[in-house]
């Protein structure tokens, strides 16, 4: 090798070490940030103005719900969505359109909200089970249920499980109507355990914290939630998902999303079609799932129903409310 080109390789070497350095000390200063500055007790005030009670659920610990029981009828059961920073907060419009005319019921998910936020294993049979016992124990009748995003995955296992509890289920921007992967390098990552290996990269005690302040910083909450309105995202939602996120044991659950370990493998053709519950399905255009696989669906299963309410990216009840309410309400009126 000629003295110009061991030169040129040692200059490489002296600026990749030099990067790696910064990119050390910057994360290292960051997890310091982390645990001295950033506060992990804020106050959090409840996300909707009604009764908030706690149920302790045999499976899932102690479940914070919101609940307005001052008419009688059908009992509404609502289902916020999983990501980095949910709750309760999420189905305030349909909280508030519906009560004073039914039963309603708002549940903060485990890991969320004022739900138990233990150091657990979180998985989609922990999520469906916490919805069951909710719906014995404390609805104890059947029930309409709405769901948001992932949460109807768990639903759908609870459904599938315990179909005398479901009247009906509400599914908004559902997860799991996707195209199937069948290239052979998604099929082997799936066999080697990819999403086991991602979360015991994050789960690390050092920096789990940390990183997981990161992504529920404000500018990344505004930035994830632009990303689901076609206007402008409410003020008081950020806010709220700023606040839920900065609880003690808030990175737990949210791990496991992040590492993908709360999706349930072919939902639609293990669970989702085996479903008798009438279902509706409102989407439009969602930046987190597709809904290629709804039309095939749709003919296959004549319990399943869809409505397209545009223009819409994930939360059409928050920026559609009167389209979605009458979807809702007519999809009932034949149940």
């Amino acid at each position: 090798m000629s003295k110009t080109s061991k030169n040129i390789f040692k200059g490489l070497g002296w600026g990749l070490g030099s990067v790696l350095t910064s990119a050390a000390a910057a994360a290292a200063g960051w997890i310091i940030y982390s645990r001295k500055y950033i506060r992990h007790d804020a106050e959090l005030v409840k996300a909707i103005e009604a009764d908030r009670k706690d149920f302790y659920s045999e499976h899932a610990g102690r479940l914070s719900y919101y609940v307005d029981r001052s008419e009688k009828g059908v009992p509404l059961v609502l289902l916020h969505s999983i990501n980095a920073a949910p709750s309760a907060f999420e189905m305030k419009p349909i909280f508030e359109r519906f009560r004073g005319e039914r039963p309603v019921f708002a549940l903060d998910l485990p890991g969320y909200g004022f739900s138990d936020r233990s150091d657990r294993l979180y998985s989609p049979q922990l999520f469906q089970q916490a919805i069951l016992d909710f719906l014995k124990e404390v609805v104890g009748e059947q029930a309409d249920v709405v769901t948001l995003s992932l949460s109807s995955e768990f639903a759908a296992l609870a459904a599938q499980e315990n179909a005398e509890f479901f009247r009906s289920i509400v599914m908004l921007s559902p997860t799991g109507f996707e195209q199937p992967k069948t290239d052979r390098l998604s099929q082997r990552a799936e066999k080697r355990g990819t999403k086991s290996t991602v979360y015991a990269g994050l789960a690390v005690p050092l920096w789990n914290r940390p990183f997981y302040d990161l992504v529920a910083s404000r500018p990344s909450i505004q930035y994830f939630l632009n990303k689901s309105f076609e206007g402008l995202v409410p003020e008081r939602f950020v806010d709220y998902a700023y606040q839920t996120a900065h609880q003690p044991g808030a990175e737990y659950a949210p791990t496991y999303f992040l590492s993908g370990k709360l999706f349930t493998q072919a939902v639609r053709e293990n669970v989702y079609e085996t479903l008798d519950t009438p279902v509706l399905v409102i989407y439009d255009r969602d930046p987190y799932t597709r809904f290629d696989m709804l039309p095939i669906l749709l003919k296959e299963k004549e319990n399943w129903k869809a409505e397209r309410v545009s223009p819409t990216k994930g939360l059409p009840h928050w920026e559609q409310p009167e389209k979605t309410f009458k979807a809702m309400e007519a999809f009932w009126s034949e149940v």
